[in-house]
């Protein structure tokens, strides 16, 4: 009995693919830092957990080498987005101090 087993093929370029800030070519002169800010942010959440499903996908169809590479990769995953929300928190609670202030 011959059994040929044929080698599974990567997913992850088949993953819907999203559209990071850095290929704008033309920033307007109203982009604001604060702007620039959180959208690094969020490209930087979107982008670690873009590699953490790409890991687990590696790691479910028996691809990945070293598994710790999954665990280092959900690490980062999960302080790229703890730092988001403390950033956030802090600039609301910056709004809410700017808005109970009397002019």
């Amino acid at each position: 009995m011959n059994m040929d087993f044929q080698k599974i093929s990567p997913l992850w370029e088949t993953f819907p693919v999203r559209q990071t800030g850095t290929t704008e070519s033309v920033k307007t002169a109203e982009s604001s830092v604060f702007k620039d800010i959180f959208q690094s942010l969020v490209d930087n959440v979107r982008e670690s957990e873009d590699e953490v499903a790409k890991k687990e996908y590696l790691l479910s169809t028996g691809q990945l080498d070293n598994p710790v590479e999954l665990s280092i990769a959900m690490s980062k995953a999960e302080a790229s987005l703890a730092l988001f929300v403390q950033l956030r928190d802090k600039a609301l609670n910056a709004y809410s101090e700017i808005s109970r202030i009397s002019l």
